[in-house]
């Protein structure tokens, strides 16, 4: 009760600049664990569709059920799996490619395959990505923002004593405690959203390498069946 009565005193006391800086890493503080919840469910959503739908789909090609394979890559079911969205639209670009009755040779379709799938792949990595980069930039500049705090508190401390005309230790204690906890706020923003940086970009990279293997293995699959 004491602390929280402290809190309270330290925030009556505080200037203008020093309570917008609080406010600021407040905000950042909430954005962060937004980002990281939305990012971490997306990502369980991601692995958890992805195995149940993999098997299905190996399934359907490995019996030449193409149609099937197309209609459960479309399923709302797997709408979170990177595999589906990459998958997906190699079996579209074959289908269109062989509905269309076109005069392509058999490279010339497994190329145009082959850069669709590239194209989604790089969509589906940006879409992974979404709202991460916020995070590296909150956990690089809230330190900062809470030592700006830190600093004009100092600063307004030292000005009430040449106002005052009063010295020592016990004069400046108060204010310089109070713009402390400036520094202490933008650490306690900061740690928590690189923590989730690193942990969210490596899974980023383990679902990167998981639809780079599933394009080649897709790729392989149409040439082989297209000779």
């Amino acid at each position: 009760m004491h602390g929280e009565l402290d809190l309270l005193r330290m925030w009556g006391t505080m200037g203008v600049v020093a309570k917008v800086v609080a406010f600021v890493l407040v905000f950042m503080s909430m954005w962060s664990f937004g980002v990281s919840i939305e990012r971490y469910y997306t990502f369980f959503q991601a692995r958890k569709q992805s195995k149940l739908y993999a098997p299905q789909v190996a399934k359907h090609l490995k019996d030449g059920r193409l149609k099937d394979a197309l209609a459960v890559s479309q399923a709302k079911t797997y709408q979170y799996s990177h595999l589906a969205k990459v998958v997906l639209a190699g079996l579209q670009e074959y289908s269109f490619q062989q509905d269309s009755g076109g005069t392509l040779t058999r490279d010339d379709i497994v190329d145009t395959v082959r850069r669709a799938i590239q194209r989604a792949t790089a969509l589906t990595a940006n879409d992974l990505k979404k709202g991460i980069p916020s995070l590296a930039t909150i956990g690089a500049t809230a330190p900062f923002v809470g030592l700006l705090g830190t600093v004009v508190g100092i600063i307004t401390a030292f000005q009430g004593i040449a106002a005052t005309g009063s010295g020592g230790l016990g004069a400046v204690s108060a204010g310089i405690s109070e713009a402390l906890v400036e520094t202490a706020l933008g650490l306690v923003v900061a740690i928590p959203a690189v923590w989730f940086y690193n942990y969210l970009t490596g899974r980023i990279e383990y679902f990167n390498v998981e639809m780079d293997n599933s394009s080649s293995e897709l790729v392989d699959y149409f040439i082989k069946k297209t000779a």
